[in-house]
Order: C-alpha cells, then sequence, then structure tokens
C-alpha cells in the first residue's frame, strides 16, 4: 500500500474517531464556539503578548482575527495548517518561560510552507480544548478529500470570498456597480451594455437590480462560458449541443490517448460531472457538464498515475537522483535567521530525502545545531534529531541520508554518536543490507525504514582499539572561509551590538529590494553586496559616533568586520580557484603520486580529529574530500563540491563526471557566498548524473518550482530514476547531439486560451491597477540542446477568458529529463509582469486537451493540447498522426485538395505554405505575427518599448543564467517544422467536412533552424 493511500485511511479513521468518541454534536458544538469567537493571547518574538479576538469565519475555511493592522489580510488559510500542538512547545512559549501561563490553556497552530507558528494562549483549559479540537477535525476532514473534492471545495470556497470582497456595504447583496467593479478586478472587458444584460438575466428575485449570492454564482456562469469547449464538444457530437457516451468514448480515445474507455466509465463521466438531472436521465453531456468534466483533476496536464510510486526502486541509490537540502535548520537567510528543528519536520513531509545537520560544541556538554560563525540561532542536537526520528517516514518509507557536518570536540561527538544510537535505535542497523554485494550500493526498497548516516570515517589503517583519529576536514560543505567568517565578541560589547543591528538592517534592505524585482530573475543579492554596503556604511556610522573616541574601541569595532573588505583585494580571484570548502576543498585519502602533486601546488591539509562511536554509524555514505581527479573509488564515498567547484568540472570533465556518478554518490551545495540563501540552478547538476544536489528549501523561487516538479515525477517520493543513459556509458551534455542513437521526442503544445488570469502579484495599484495583456511563454529546461523558449502572441485588456490559438514545437533529445514550465506574463510598455507559472516534467506530461492549473492560484488556468511525436534520425513521419498515412494512401491528387482547408480555430491560412519541391508543409511567420511577438519580449537597451513595437533584429542576443545555467536561446524560430492539424479536428473528421477549411503541414526534418 502507498504511504499516500495509507496517510489517507489514516485521515479518515481519525475522522470516525471524532465522530465516535466525541459525536457530531459536540464537533459542532466546537465549531460553532469557534465561529462566535475567542478572546486570546498572541505571544510574539519581544512582546508580552497582544489579546485579541480569534474566530473561525462563516464557511469554515480560515482563521481570523482583530484588532489588527493587517484588516482582510489578518488571517490563516485552513489548508495551509500543518499542525496543532498543545502546551507549551514551541520555541516562543520557550521564549515567555517566565509568563507562568497553564500549559494547559496553551497551545500553537503551525502553518504555510515555512512552518511559522501561531502561539496562543486561552483564559481557560475548555477553551483550549475546543480549539485543538476542531482545527484537528478540520484538517482531518481536508486530508482525506480526493483532488476532485478539493478542487470542488476550492472553487467554492473562492466564489464565497469573491461576492464577500465585493460586497462593499456588507448587505450581502451586489449592486450593478459592484459587479462592474468586481469585473475589472478579475479582468474582464466587456461592454457595459452586454453585463447589464447578463444581469438582468440572472437577478430573478423580488429584489430587483441587486444579486444574491446564488444569483451570482448564475451570472458567474454566464460569464464563463467558453467558446473553445464549446466548439470543441459541437466538434465531436456531430455539431449537436451535447455528447452522448458514444461521442464521449470517441473523444477520451481519439484526443485524450485513453486505452480500454468502456461504456460504464463514460456513464460514471456522466453522473459526476453533468448538472441537470434530466441530462442524466438521458445519458448525455451537456456543455456545462462538458466544461466541468474538462476543468476537473481528470483533464489535468499532469500525469495522475505519478501521485503514487511508478518506478523501479530496487536500482542502487547511485541511479536516482535524490531530493536534498542545504542547512535545513534555517528559516531565512545564512547570516542572521532563526534556526528550527520544524524546518526539519517540514521539508521530510515535503518529499526531501537528505537533511543537513552542522553540529557544533554547545554548554553542558550539549551539542548544537547552527551555521557557525553567523548570526544564526542555536538550537540543540538531540532536538533535531528527535524531530527527524518523528518525520522521516511519515509521507514515505524511503531512506532519508543524515549528512553530519562535525565542528565538535571528541566528548561532544560521543554525545552526538550516543544521541543518534538512543534515538533512532532500529533505523540505523544496517547489517542485513552490509551482507550482500560490496561493490555496489544497495537500492532504495533495500533501505526502507532506514536512516544513512553521512559523515566522515576513521582510515582502515588506524588501530582497531584507537579511540579517535585524524580525518580531512576539507569538505566540510559549510565552512565559510576564512577571511569571512564573523567574528564574535563578548556578548555585553556594545560595539558588538551595533555591528549586528547594523548589518541585520541592510541584510532585511536587500532582501526586501530583491522581491520587488522580476520573480524569473534568477540574479540575487551575495555577500558582496552586503559587504559592500557594512562595510562603507559601518565605517560612516563610527565615525559620527560621537561616544567611540577611544581608538581601541574604535580599531576593535572595525576589526569584527575587517575580514569582509578583504574580498576587494582577493576575493574575485578566490571566488574562482580558492580550494578550500565552502568553495573547494583540498583532497585526503590520496595516493603518494596524488600526494606529491599536492605539495607541488602548496596546499594544506586541514585535519580535525574524529570518534570511533561517531565513525562507526557511517556505513554506506562516507564523506570524502572533494577532488579533481573523478576517479572510482568505494561506491560507499559520497564527495562533496560546492557549486563554483562543481561548476568547473561539469564544464572541464563532463564524460568523466558521468561515468563517476554511476558508481558513486555526489554532493552539490550552494557557494558559501549566499547569504541570502538564493538558490542556483540545480538542472546543470541533474544534466551531469549527480544525485544530491541540495537547495535552500526555505527560499521560494524559480530554482525550488523545478526542483517540485522533478520530483514529483514518482509520487513526491524524493527518489527519481535517472534516464538509462545517465546509469551505463557516457555521453557529452553539450553536444549538439548528445545521444545520436537515442530516441528523440517532438512536443507540439497548442496554447488555446486562458481563464481567469489574475493580476501581477507584485502590482502597485493592485486590483484597481489596469486590465492585463497577457501572453504565455513555454521554456525547456534540460540538456543544453534542449533549451529554449517559446511565447505566444499579447492578447490586448483581457485576462478573463483571452485566446491565443497558437503552436509551439520543440524536440527533445532526452525528454527523461526535461522540465516544461509555463509562464504567464502580462505585457507592458516598459517590460513585463509576472503573473503565475506551471513547472512539469516532460514525462509527466498527459496528452490531448488539458488545463494548466497555475501554482499557488485557485482558479487561474491555460488551456492547451498536447502531442508528443517519436523522431527518428533526419526524418520524423508521424507515424502517430492518422491524417499522415490517410495523406499518403490518398497519394497528391487528393492531397492538394486537402492543402485548402483550415483548422477549426486557425484564423491565418495565409501563414501556411506548401514546400513543393518536398511535398511538405512549412509555416511561413506573417509581418503582423512577427510584431505582436516582439512586443512580448523585453525592450532593447536603450530603446522605447511601444505595444506595437517596430521588428527588431531576429538575432536576439543568447542569456544565460547567473548559477551556470545552460544557456536558452530566447531567440525566436524561423520556422516551424510541424504544425499539426487543429487538435481539436478528429481525423475521421477530416474527409467528411468538405467545405471546411484546413491545412494539414507535415515535418521534414528533426532539426529546427533558429535565428
Amino acid at each position: 500500500m502507498s504511504s499516500r493511500v495509507a496517510d489517507r485511511k489514516r485521515c479518515l479513521q481519525y475522522c470516525r474517531h471524532f465522530l465516535t468518541d466525541n459525536s457530531l454534536f459536540h464537533i459542532e458544538r466546537c465549531m460553532s464556539v469557534m465561529q462566535s469567537g475567542t478572546q486570546m493571547v498572541k505571544l510574539k518574538n519581544g512582546s508580552k503578548g497582544l489579546v485579541r479576538l480569534f474566530y473561525l469565519d462563516e464557511h469554515r475555511t480560515c482563521i481570523r482575527w482583530r484588532p489588527s493592522r493587517k484588516s482582510e489580510k489578518a488571517k490563516i488559510i485552513i489548508d495551509s495548517l500543518y499542525k496543532v500542538t498543545e502546551g507549551q512547545r514551541s520555541e516562543i512559549f520557550h521564549r515567555h518561560a517566565d509568563g507562568n501561563f497553564d500549559p494547559s490553556c496553551c497551545f500553537t497552530i503551525y502553518h504555510g510552507n515555512h512552518m511559522e507558528s501561531l502561539d496562543l494562549v486561552t483564559t481557560n483549559p475548555e477553551e483550549a480544548r475546543t480549539w485543538i479540537t476542531g482545527l484537528k477535525y478540520l484538517m482531518a476532514g481536508i486530508s482525506d478529500e480526493d483532488s476532485l473534492a478539493k478542487r470542488q471545495r476550492t472553487h467554492d470556497q473562492w466564489m464565497k470570498q469573491t461576492f464577500e470582497e465585493a460586497d462593499k456595504n456588507g448587505d450581502g447583496l451586489l449592486n450593478i456597480e459592484e459587479i462592474y467593479q468586481l469585473l475589472h478586478k478579475m479582468n474582464v472587458n466587456l461592454p457595459r451594455r452586454k453585463v447589464k444584460q447578463m444581469f438582468q438575466a440572472a437577478d430573478t428575485d423580488e429584489q430587483q437590480g441587486t444579486l444574491t449570492f446564488e444569483e451570482f454564482s448564475v451570472f458567474y456562469k454566464m460569464m464563463s462560458l467558453r467558446r473553445d469547449l464549446f466548439l470543441l464538444l459541437m466538434c465531436f457530437s456531430d455539431k449537436k449541443d451535447h455528447l452522448t457516451a458514444d461521442d464521449l468514448a470517441h473523444f477520451l480515445k481519439t484526443e485524450q490517448k485513453m486505452v480500454s474507455v468502456t461504456p460504464e466509465y463514460c456513464l460514471d463521466i456522466i453522473n459526476k460531472f453533468e448538472v441537470c438531472e434530466e441530462n442524466k436521465a438521458m445519458k448525455v453531456l451537456s456543455v456545462e457538464g462538458f466544461t466541468n468534466f474538462m476543468r476537473s483533476p481528470d483533464c489535468d496536464v499532469f500525469n495522475p498515475l505519478h501521485y503514487e510510486i511508478n518506478q523501479d526502486m530496487d536500482q542502487p541509490l547511485c541511479n536516482y537522483f535524490i531530493a536534498s537540502s542545504h542547512n535545513t535548520y534555517l528559516t531565512g537567510d545564512q547570516l542572521l535567521s532563526n534556526s528550527k528543528t520544524d524546518m526539519y519536520a517540514w521539508v521530510l513531509q515535503a518529499g526531501c530525502r537528505c537533511v543537513e545537520v552542522d553540529c557544533w560544541d554547545g554548554p553542558d556538554n550539549e551539542p548544537v545545531v547552527q551555521h557557525g560563525y553567523t548570526l544564526t540561532s542555536k538550537i540543540l542536537f538531540k532536538d533535531v534529531i528527535e524531530t527527524i526520528n518523528k518525520y522521516a517516514f511519515v509521507k514515505n518509507e524511503y531512506p532519508v541520508i543524515l549528512s553530519i557536518e562535525n565542528h565538535c570536540s571528541i566528548p561532544q561527538q560521543k554525545k552526538i554518536a550516543q544521541y543518534l544510537k538512543e534515538i533512532l535505535g532500529e533505523k540505523l542497523d544496517l547489517e542485513g543490507i552490509l551482507a550482500r554485494d560490496s561493490k555496489q550500493l544497495p537500492s532504495p526498497n533495500s533501505l526502507k525504514g532506514k536512516i544513512l548516516i553521512k559523515g566522515k570515517r576513521l582510515p582502515s589503517y588506524l588501530a582497531a582499539d584507537a579511540e579517535e583519529g585524524e580525518v580531512s576536514d576539507d569538505d566540510s560543505a559549510d565552512e565559510i572561509e576564512d577571511d569571512f567568517k564573523l567574528k564574535h565578541c563578548s556578548s555585553n560589547d556594545a560595539n558588538t551590538h551595533q555591528v549586528e543591528s547594523f548589518i541585520r538592517k541592510k541584510l532585511d534592505s536587500l532582501l526586501k529590494e530583491s522581491q520587488i524585482g522580476d520573480k524569473e530573475d534568477s540574479d540575487s543579492f551575495t555577500i558582496r553586496a552586503l559587504l559592500k554596503a557594512t562595510h562603507e556604511g559601518l565605517n560612516l556610522n563610527l565615525k559620527k559616533n560621537s561616544h567611540l573616541k577611544e581608538t581601541g574601541k574604535k580599531s576593535h569595532s572595525r576589526s569584527l568586520i575587517s575580514s569582509f573588505s578583504k574580498h576587494k583585494k582577493n576575493g574575485k580571484s578566490r571566488s574562482k580557484s580558492q580550494s578550500t570548502e565552502g568553495e573547494e576543498a583540498a583532497p585526503h585519502d590520496v595516493t603518494g603520486k596524488e600526494s606529491s602533486a599536492l605539495h607541488r601546488t602548496g596546499w594544506r591539509r586541514k585535519t580535525i580529529k574524529l570518534s570511533r562511536d561517531l565513525s562507526e554509524l557511517v556505513v554506506f555514505t562516507n564523506s570524502v574530500a572533494s577532488q579533481d581527479i573523478l576517479e572510482e573509488g568505494n561506491p560507499g564515498n559520497v564527495l562533496s563540491f560546492s557549486e563554483t567547484r562543481a561548476h568547473q568540472l561539469v564544464h572541464h570533465k563532463p564524460e568523466q563526471f558521468i561515468l563517476f556518478n554511476q558508481k558513486q554518490l555526489t554532493r552539490i551545495y550552494p557557494s558559501a557566498y549566499r547569504i541570502d540563501s538564493s538558490n542556483f540552478n540545480p538542472q546543470t547538476y541533474w544534466n551531469i548524473g549527480c544525485q544530491l544536489v541540495a537547495l535552500n528549501y526555505q527560499t521560494e523561487g524559480r530554482m525550488m518550482q523545478l526542483n517540485r516538479a522533478k520530483f514529483m515525477v514518482n509520487g513526491n517520493s524524493g527518489y527519481v530514476l535517472k534516464p538509462p543513459p545517465m546509469c551505463k556509458g557516457a555521453f557529452n551534455p553539450f553536444s549538439d547531439d548528445p545521444l545520436p542513437a537515442y530516441p528523440k521526442k517532438q512536443l507540439v503544445l497548442k496554447i488555446i486560451s486562458g481563464q481567469q488570469l489574475p493580476k501581477p502579484p507584485d502590482s502597485m495599484l493592485g486590483d484597481r491597477g489596469e486590465i492585463i495583456d497577457p501572453f504565455v511563454e513555454v521554456e525547456i529546461i534540460g540538456l543544453p540542446v534542449d533549451c529554449c523558449k517559446e511565447q505566444t502572441r499579447v492578447v490586448d485588456d483581457n485576462g478573463f477568458n483571452p485566446v491565443w490559438e497558437e503552436t509551439l514545437t520543440f524536440t527533445l533529445h532526452l525528454p527523461e529529463l526535461a522540465l516544461v514550465r509555463f509562464l504567464v506574463w502580462d505585457h507592458d510598455p516598459i517590460g513585463r509582469d509576472f503573473v503565475g507559472q506551471r513547472t512539469v516534467a516532460f514525462t509527466s506530461l498527459m496528452p490531448g486537451y488539458r488545463h494548466v492549473y497555475l501554482e499557488g492560484l485557485t482558479e487561474a488556468s491555460i488551456f492547451i493540447h498536447v502531442m508528443i511525436n517519436d523522431i527518428y534520425g533526419k526524418w520524423s513521419p508521424l507515424v502517430l498522426n492518422p491524417s499522415y498515412t490517410i495523406m499518403h494512401l490518398l497519394g497528391a491528387s487528393k492531397g492538394r485538395q486537402l492543402r485548402g482547408l483550415k483548422g477549426l480555430f486557425n484564423k491565418s491560412p495565409k501563414n501556411y505554405s506548401v514546400d513543393t519541391s518536398s511535398g511538405f508543409y512549412v509555416r511561413k511567420r506573417s509581418i503582423g505575427d512577427h510584431l505582436l511577438r516582439r512586443t512580448a519580449s523585453a525592450p532593447a537597451k536603450g530603446r522605447k518599448k511601444t505595444k506595437m513595437g517596430f521588428a527588431e533584429n531576429s538575432n536576439e542576443k543568447k542569456e544565460s543564467e547567473m548559477e551556470g545555467q545552460c544557456t536558452e536561446s530566447t531567440g525566436r524560430r524561423k520556422t516551424r517544422n510541424m504544425l499539426v492539424r487543429p487538435a481539436s479536428m478528429p481525423a475521421d473528421k477530416l474527409l467528411e467536412l468538405s467545405s471546411s477549411d484546413y491545412v494539414e503541414p507535415f515535418i521534414e526534418k528533426d532539426t529546427f533552424s533558429e535565428n
């Protein structure tokens, strides 16, 4: 049984437990009390607590409180709740230990992606129990939902929330002026006359001139009528306004590429999605029922089978990409943020299978976890291991790798080993697995329920009775170079507090500025920006400080940041060639030949003392120093590289790196200079077969979106099988044709329309801003040869239901490695604004007509058609396209008769022409089409941007992302080597519609010409 199914059963049992033990009456009483509101004390950092009225909203969708300066934003969505804990368990409660709160009156609500906590104190234990019971019941009910029920619930909640926000005077009714304002907010650009007609048609009760919620729902359905879906239904229903069960079966087989479609399955769809009882009785699907079906999870672009484990899990660990976290304990930046044990619980349940623990000596012989030489907070090592033990296998049973970064003394190392043995127990027992083949790593299946300790091992030449020994410390992934370490002095030193305060303010300012920019930009504020700002600012600050007259004090304060300024002299060269980890590391356990070479280069080996107790816990994941020489070693050795060093190896020794990763594990981690916790592009290192590509999970953005899409392919288990060419043999990923004998894929995407696209999240005017001018960009992220972008034209003043009807074509040389990224932008005269995105692995795409719901947006989607064809060699006959066979069977005469037919949705037949020499059709880009596309691009440097710009040089510059991302061509393609029949036109209808205008283009070659 899969973990997901087991989870749902546990949730269902939990719901039944409530209904059995507490009775439905008791649950409803809890709901009633929560909706009436309860006065509670809200605890915060650095304050005594705030008395607020907390209540559950009438739809039971969120917790609200008042008074609050956030007004409508003062709420926590029930869907975002992670857990509810009783008593004084949170970090905030520990800080308020002197508050003398009754533990039975205290509880904590954890919510959001970053495990934020809401710490509350009630006036009596009964109130606390009421809220805890009610919240757990709501969470259990949500967990038990299937995808269709959740989709319907979120839609209903969105409708109610939209209605309430539009009801400005709170009378439960919407007048025509409120409707106008709502439509502007929703990016609807309709004539007022049309809006009035629909308003009057929906206003059927006695209160003329206003709409109730039920009437508003009718009005919304009228406004949301989908022309594209109506035409699609007409095509498959023989021009009727409904689909029979046979029509539906034909559609599912022909366009959705479903197999084994039974009459019973079709009738089940009709019963589930049809809203009219009369139609259900007649066993037909109306336009409204068809729309409900097409917008349901059944027609999502993501393959539903990939929500479960679907790959072979019996191969060696080195054959898998493994979801990995860097500095897991941090909640924010690398310099000032808090460390929390809850971060381990969150990332483990988010599918991460490799977490990092940085161990340092703590007081009272208790090791602590923190980011060394920084101002981050400390947490107890014991608490971290207890959290990992509790949450490691909640979502799935596949092995967890615990990456220990050891900076402790021998006594505290023994304490670490003691805690690991006592708390993790049998999860560390690998005796049965050790007896198997020692020439290769074990498989995820064989390691189910096990935790692997990644760390140092004592050298084999050391005496067996030796309790400790020296090992290399050169591959510590978190050791910042000496010149960049923040030196601490006594906590009561006023100058230290001054430095900390100034750095904190400056970092906050830099991070805030970075959030204002384009969400798709991979650039981030690095340590160099902070160092320059803090160094110059502090010097100026200290000069103006009149009370700091003593030279010693001034020089001492400056010494706290003096190391930060050294990068002005040698930072540039250091960042490129330094070889101590944190950036790079020197080898250890090397041969005599290699040792002499190291001696000549002047590298000094850094060592630490290692306890045997801790060494013996390391079995299959022995950390060794990263090195230039990628020679095959013990399969149990794990090499760690900073992104900078790994980037050099990727470009200088790609084939050797791929071969190395077929036998051993490699871990890549962010540069120590990324103090803002930004992430590099993981695809660069997946392309070379690196298994453990560690990212800062706490930083949301493009790179984490790619990471999520990558690991959703296999049930979000944290393990994804590498493509076959990466598991055996070698190839150059930077070649124009890296795998000549490997079958390529052609992806044909028809971007049809958009639905309810919101205004950009960073819009300065918010909902009052202009109606958006959207366009869609599709990006392929994979091998460098596959990386490219294509985009549609701009649709002016319509974010509610824009129609593009454009076909984009891509060729993929290694499709199993590729990610497909859909982005929606708002075109602006001075650039473009990010609206939303959805990233899906190529192997998870479903064929046919699909909706792509934008991540994090309730209703926003784009409607597309997906077709995937095989390509062999230079020629690519569309053997999967029935029309191709028809054309050749009919011969040239019939072929000429079909050339004049246009597709049902194609509006510009002049864009197509015939290559008479080859007999294939090639699309020509019209001047107007090129002009429209040019408006969707970023303006040329120094050139004013207009809505309808003139065509510029089509050889647009190639741009590369900051972290060594594969070069991605943003130039437009001159020709589209394949344009298919309108996807809505089934092949057997083609010959029947003699009066239709239709073109059937074909492809000749598998290579595309680029500008």
